[in-house]
This record gives structure tokens, C-alpha cells and sequence, in this order.
């Protein structure tokens, strides 16, 4: 009884120390992105809205590539298709997602497993829908 009190106990440390690992991503504030754009900080802006989210508004100089919710092998052929572009140089790659969620993460996990460093990858926090600068998007 004992052993396997013990062997419970060590699995579920375990669980809980690899949840702590799972899930971290690099974020960028929307004051930064800001500053970035401001003094044309060079960097890839991949933005996976929708196409009607994009139409509404996105960020200047964004890729539009509509791969929102990243879940198909579809979505992430939208994403390869701009490899070429993000692997010419080093420059930081910020993923725009309506809320900086679920497929931003996504899109972040498949630009790793092609190769991009995760030095490199950033997520917008908050997402396009909680960019609070609305003077600044390109409609």
C-alpha cells in the first residue's frame, strides 16, 4: 500500500511539474508593438484573423494569411506559405490573433516545429481585439 501511495504521489510532482513547463510562450504588449511600429522596429507581423477580421482592421504591415484557429493541415499550409518570408532573416516574428489565445499558441508551437527559434516568436497580448490604440490600424 505503501509503494503505491508513493508511486501516486511521485506521478502527480511530476504532473505538476511539467504543466509548469507546458505552455510558455514569449509576449509582446501592445505599448511595445506600439513602439515597434512606431520606429519601424524590423520584425514579421503574422496576423491569422479571419478574413473579416482582418478587413475590419489589422496592424500595418501585417501578413495577412487567415489561418485562424490554426487546427487544420489547411490553416497551417496558410502559415507555410510565408516561410520564405520569415526565414530570409532573424527579425522577430509577433503573432496577431483575434485574442492572443488558443491560435496564436498555435501558430507559435507550428512556427517552432519548422524551425523559427522561439527567440524569435512573440505573441501579442491581448490580440487584435484588445489593441487599444485604434488611431493606428490600417482599415
Amino acid at each position: 500500500m505503501y509503494r503505491k501511495v508513493l508511486l501516486l504521489v511521485a506521478a502527480c510532482v511530476l504532473v505538476l511539474v511539467g504543466n509548469a513547463f507546458a505552455g510558455s510562450y514569449n509576449y509582446i504588449s501592445p505599448e511595445q508593438m506600439k513602439t515597434n511600429l512606431e520606429q519601424k522596429t524590423p520584425m514579421h507581423i503574422m496576423d491569422i484573423q479571419v478574413e473579416d477580421g482582418y478587413a475590419k482592421h489589422h496592424l500595418p504591415g501585417a501578413m495577412k494569411s487567415c489561418a485562424y484557429p490554426v487546427k487544420s493541415a489547411e490553416d497551417k499550409a496558410k502559415l507555410d506559405a510565408f516561410m520564405a518570408d520569415i526565414t530570409k532573416d532573424e527579425a522577430p516574428v509577433v503573432i496577431i490573433c483575434p485574442r492572443g489565445k488558443g491560435g496564436a499558441e498555435r501558430t507559435y508551437e507550428h512556427l517552432k516545429e519548422k524551425g523559427i527559434s522561439e527567440s524569435r516568436l512573440l505573441i501579442l497580448e491581448g490580440g487584435q481585439e484588445g489593441w487599444p490604440y485604434p488611431e493606428s490600424l490600417d482599415k
